[in-house]
């Protein structure tokens, strides 16, 4: 017998999930892995896992949950892959919803485990069919700093986790510890709401940097990146869907506010 999270005794094959959330998530993806099945982290437990400075303060925070990613096309797989892991199915909740997100919980501490499936749609939704299998572990960096930046009602949790990848990536570089503008413009410049929330919301990254406590090099060095990917956003190509929308700007409202889909 083994003790599991909840403090009780298990059957030596019984898996339960782990405590520490960000070795849970490690552990999900790690699994997946070996059974073949493309999952890869999203969210706040992504960013620890690619930014050493997330590790400590000033820019450490706790984390309550595992988002992940994996692709429709293996979702009936990845459904009883989860239940392996020793995680309870909102089956209602799958039953409608099984083509873009599985819902979870662990049913000794009630965390919740969401599995999103092709895209990320929350304020703004970001295509990710294509970019799920490219890295290990996480999403790539321009992605996983897209889910973060697309948020328009954003908290400091989420500001917090940009300037940790702003602060350990730089900008412009094609290997996979940079942020690929090229990306960010591609994606950015398709759609005018998309990049109209970016551009607010990376203004308030910088204004939040002096109260960060960061270190004078580390502070100036995520303002310089800020400045990189504007510039790189001021001088993309635009379609022309994007430039017909943004001749209608504000007066519109460019961007969905997302229910909470678990009950």
């Amino acid at each position: 017998m083994r003790m599991g999270v909840d403090g009780m005794s298990h059957a030596p094959d019984q898996v339960v999930p782990l405590g520490d959330v960000r070795e849970e998530g490690r552990r999900i993806v790690a699994a997946a892995e070996q059974h073949g099945l493309p999952v890869r982290l999203l969210g706040g437990v992504a960013v620890w896992a690619r930014c050493p400075s997330a590790a400590a303060p000033p820019l450490q925070r706790s984390y309550g949950d595992v988002d992940v990613i994996s692709l429709s096309k293996v979702s009936r797989e990845l459904a009883v892959f989860i239940e392996s892991l020793g995680y309870t199915p909102d089956k209602l909740f799958n039953a409608l919803h099984g083509k873009q997100r599985l819902n979870f919980t662990d049913p000794a501490s009630g965390r919740p485990l969401d599995v999103l499936l092709d895209q990320f749609a929350m304020c703004h939704a970001l295509d990710l069919r294509d970019r799920v299998t490219l890295e290990p572990t996480t999403i790539p960096l321009a992605d996983l700093l897209l889910t973060k930046l697309q948020v328009v009602q954003i908290n400091d949790k989420d500001l917090i986790d940009i300037t940790a990848l702003l602060a350990d990536h730089p900008v412009g570089g094609e290997d996979t510890d940079s942020i690929d503008l090229g990306r960010l413009a591609s994606v950015l410049g398709k759609d005018w709401g998309f990049e109209h929330t970016v551009r607010i919301n990376l203004e308030k990254v910088g204004a939040s940097l002096s109260g960060r406590g960061l270190a004078d090099p580390v502070g100036a060095m995520v303002s310089e990146r800020i400045a990189g990917i504007t510039a790189a956003l001021d001088t993309g190509r635009k379609t022309m869907g994007w430039q017909l929308r943004a001749r209608v700007g504000e007066r519109v409202r460019w961007y969905e506010l997302p229910e909470d889909v678990r009950h």
